[in-house]
C-alpha cells in the first residue's frame, strides 16, 4: 500500500480555512507544533526513513509539516472550543437513541470532511495512506483538545484497521470507504458484565444462517461510541462464540454487525436488532457515549476464519492501546500549558533569593523551586513520551512499509515489547502530570472554569480501558520477558547499546550517556532476577510487574532524552534562530537526569523485594 492515491485528497484539506469556532468557550490549548517537528525530523529522522521505503517515498518534510499544521487548526479551532461544554452537557439517551452534546455533530462533519478519520487508512478504499508517525501526533492533538470527541473517530480508525487486515474483499468494499469518510463510524465490542480481561468466558453467541450470515445474541458493556447521532450507521466489531466453539479464548470469532442493515444499494435501511440499553454515567469523558449494547438476534458477518477473532481484534487493540496512551499524554501537555502560563502570571509570596519584582506586592509563583519541580516533571515526562510515541510509531511504519523482511521482523519485535509500556507509561504519567499541573493552580485548579479538574477526570480512564495498566504490566513482565522465546528485550538492548557505542565518546553527552548506561544496567539486572525468581514462584511476575514496567519506562525515557539532547546540540550549531528552544530542551533533559532517573535503583530494590510479603496475608485479613 502506498500513499500516492491519497495526495490529491489531502490537497483540499491542507489549504482549507476553518470556519469560526463551534463554541464560545475557548481553551488555551495550542498544539506543540515546534516540538512535534523537532521529534519527527531532528530526533527520529522521519524524512530519511520515509524516503527509504517505497510506500512512503512521497511523504516529504513539507507534506508532514503541512499535515501537522492543518491538524493543529482543527484541534484548536474546532474541537477545543466545545470541550468544556461537551463535558457539562454530556450524552443523553432519549427513546433508545443517544444524543451527543451541542456542537459535536457540526464538529464531526468538519472532521470527517477533512479526511482525518482515514488519515492512515488504505488508499485503495478511500484512506489517506499516511504513516503512523503522523497519526500519533495528530491523535495527541485531538486527545489534548477534546478527548471525548476524539474517541469517536479513533474507534472508527481502529475498526477500519481490523477490517483492512482480516476482512474479506466484500466486507472491505462494503464498509471501509464509509468508515474512512466518516459517513459511518465503528466500534469494538468485547467486554461483558462477567468478562473483562478474561474474554475467554464471553457468553455472546453466533448462530449460522443459510445465507452465510450469522445471528448474534448477547449483551456487551462499556462500548465506546456504541450509539450516537454523528453518522448514518455504526459498524460494530463483535466478539462472539459459535455453538461448537472451543472453550476459552481459542473459541472466539469476530463479526461485523451494522446498527442498520444495508439495502441493495448499500445504504443503511432497517434496524438490525442492536439496541442501546443504557449509557454509563462516568467520572469523565462525558461527551463520549459509553453504552450497554443488546444484540437480539442481530445479523452479523464473519470476519476472517472462525475461532481467530481474538487474534484479529488484537490487530486493532495494539494500535488502540497506543492511541489511548496518547490520551494521557495529550491531556498532560494541555494541563502543562495552562499551569505554566498560570505560574508566570500568578503572584504569591517572595522568592527565596529575595524580591524579584519590586513593582508588585509579590513575585510570580514560578520563582518557587517546588512549583518548578512540578512543572518540569510534567514537561520532562510529556516530551519524552512524545518522542517515544514517534519511535514506536516509526517501528509500526517499518513493519508495514519496509521492503526488507528482516527489518520488518525486528521492528515487529520492538512493537510487541514497547506497546504495553507505551500505553501504561503515557496514561500513568499523563494522569500524574494532570494532577501536578492542577496542584500548581492550587484552589483554582479545583474549580471547573480553569479546565484542569476536567483534564484530571478525563485522563483517569486511560489507565483503565483498553486493558488496565496492571494488565499491561503483566503482559510486559510475563509474556514479553519471562515467557518470551523471540528475544524481544534483547532487540531493545541491542538498539540502546548500538546508540551508546556510536555516541559514547561525545563529551557533551557524557552525563546522559552515563545515566542511560546505568538505567540499562538496572533493567538487565532486574530482568535476569525476575526470570530466575519466576521459576521458583509464579507469583513473582505479578509482584514485580508494575515496578518493572516503571523501570522500563525510565530506561526508554532516558533513551529518548539522550537522543533529543544530541539533536538539540546539533540544532544549536545548525539553527541559531531556535537557540532558546534547544537550550530549554537541554535544561529539561538535565532535570530528568538529576531528579527523575535516581528512582531506577529504588525500583530494582522493589522488584527484588519479592512476592512473599504480598502473599503472606490470608484473605480474611484484608
Amino acid at each position: 500500500m502506498t500513499c500516492a492515491v491519497a495526495l490529491s485528497n489531502l490537497s483540499w484539506l491542507l489549504g482549507r480555512e476553518l470556519q469560526q469556532p463551534l463554541g464560545d468557550y475557548m481553551t488555551g490549548y495550542r498544539a506543540p507544533i515546534q516540538d512535534m517537528q523537532f521529534v519527527l525530523h531532528e530526533v527520529q529522522g522521519a524524512d530519511a526513513l520515509f524516503a527509504s521505503m517505497e510506500g512512503t517515498a512521497e511523504v516529504t518534510r513539507d507534506l508532514m509539516d503541512a499535515v501537522l499544521e492543518s491538524a493543529a487548526k482543527i484541534a484548536q479551532e474546532v474541537l477545543a472550543p466545545i470541550n468544556r461544554a461537551g463535558d457539562e452537557e454530556g450524552c443523553r439517551l432519549e427513546q433508545g437513541k443517544v444524543i451527543t452534546p451541542k456542537g459535536f455533530k457540526e464538529a464531526y462533519r468538519a472532521f470527517a470532511e477533512g479526511g482525518w478519520i482515514g488519515l492512515s487508512g488504505d488508499p485503495q478504499y478511500g484512506g489517506q495512506g499516511m504513516p503512523k508517525v503522523l497519526a500519533v501526533l495528530f491523535e495527541e492533538m485531538i486527545m489534548a483538545a477534546n478527548s471525548s470527541f476524539a474517541l469517536y473517530p479513533i474507534l472508527s480508525a481502529g475498526a477500519s484497521l481490523a477490517l483492512a487486515h482480516h476482512g474479506s474483499e466484500a466486507l472491505k468494499q462494503t464498509y471501509l470507504p464509509k468508515l474512512y469518510s466518516g459517513e459511518w463510524s465503528g466500534t469494538m465490542c468485547l467486554t461483558e458484565s462477567h468478562a473483562g480481561t478474561d474474554l475467554g468466558i464471553i457468553k455472546t453467541r453466533a448462530t449460522p444462517n443459510d445465507d452465510g450470515s450469522y445471528q448474534l445474541r448477547g449483551t456487551k458493556i462499556f462500548i465506546t461510541g456504541g450509539d450516537h447521532d454523528l453518522g448514518a450507521n455504526i459498524v460494530h466489531l463483535v466478539l462472539a462464540k459459535l455453538s461448537d466453539a472451543l472453550e476459552g479464548p481459542k473459541g472466539i470469532s469476530l463479526f461485523v454487525v451494522p446498527r442498520n442493515l444495508l439495502d441493495e444499494a448499500g445504504n443503511p435501511a432497517q434496524p438490525n436488532n442492536v439496541s442501546c440499553g443504557a449509557i454509563e454515567h462516568k467520572m469523565g469523558i462525558k461527551g463520549s457515549a459509553t453504552c450497554v449494547l443488546n444484540f437480539d438476534d442481530a445479523q452479523g458477518f464473519l470476519v476472517g476464519e472462525p475461532n481467530k477473532g481474538l487474534n484479529y481484534m488484537f490487530t486493532m487493540m495494539n494500535y488502540e492501546r497506543l492511541s489511548i496512551g496518547l490520551q494521557g499524554l495529550g491531556l498532560a501537555d494541555s494541563s502543562y500549558q495552562s499551569a505554566a502560563q498560570y505560574a508566570r502570571e500568578r503572584v504569591q509570596g517572595r522568592s527565596a533569593q529575595g524580591v524579584q519584582d519590586a513593582q508588585s506586592l509579590a513575585d510570580p509563583i514560578l520563582v518557587h523551586a517546588d512549583v518548578r519541580r512540578m512543572l518540569l516533571t510534567v514537561r520532562a515526562d510529556t516530551e519524552a513520551g512524545r518522542a517515544l510515541a514517534v519511535y514506536v510509531a516509526s517501528q509500526l511504519d517499518v513493519t508495514h512499509f519496509h521492503a526488507n523482511e528482516q527489518r520488518r521482523a525486528r521492528a515487529a519485535k520492538l512493537v510487541a515489547l514497547l506497546t504495553p509500556v507505551a500505553k501504561a507509561a503515557f496514561s500513568d504519567r499523563g494522569f500524574e502530570g494532570c494532577v501536578l499541573a492542577q496542584q500548581v493552580l492550587g484552589g483554582h485548579g479545583y474549580v471547573r472554569e480553569w479546565g484542569l479538574e476536567q483534564n484530571v477526570r478525563d485522563a483517569r480512564i486511560a489507565q483503565i480501558y483498553e486493558g488496565t495498566n496492571g494488565i499491561q504490566a503483566l503482559d510486559l513482565a510475563g509474556r514479553k520477558l519471562v515467557r518470551d522465546r523471540e528475544g524481544l528485550l534483547e532487540v531493545l538492548v541491542e538498539e540502546i547499546e548500538a546508540f551508546i557505542a556510536e555516541h559514547g565518546a561525545e563529551a557533551k553527552l557524557a552525563q546522559s550517556i552515563g545515566a542511560l548506561k546505568a538505567a540499562l544496567g538496572c533493567v538487565v539486572d532486574a530482568s535476569a532476577w525476575l526470570k530466575a525468581a519466576a521459576l521458583r514462584d509464579a507469583d513473582e511476575i505479578g509482584a514485580a510487574s508494575v515496578p518493572y514496567l516503571r523501570l522500563m519506562t525510565l530506561l526508554l525515557y532516558a533513551f529518548m532524552w539522550v537522543r533529543m539532547e544530541r539533536a538539540a546540540l546539533e540544532g544549536l550549531v545548525d539553527n541559531a534562530a531556535n537557540e532558546s528552544f534547544y537550550n530549554a530542551k537541554l535544561k529539561t533533559s538535565a532535570f530528568f537526569r538529576a531528579r527523575m532517573m535516581p528512582s531506577a535503583q529504588a525500583l530494582v530494590g522493589e522488584i527484588k523485594g519479592g512476592c512473599a510479603v504480598l502473599m503472606a496475608m490470608d484473605a480474611d485479613q484484608f
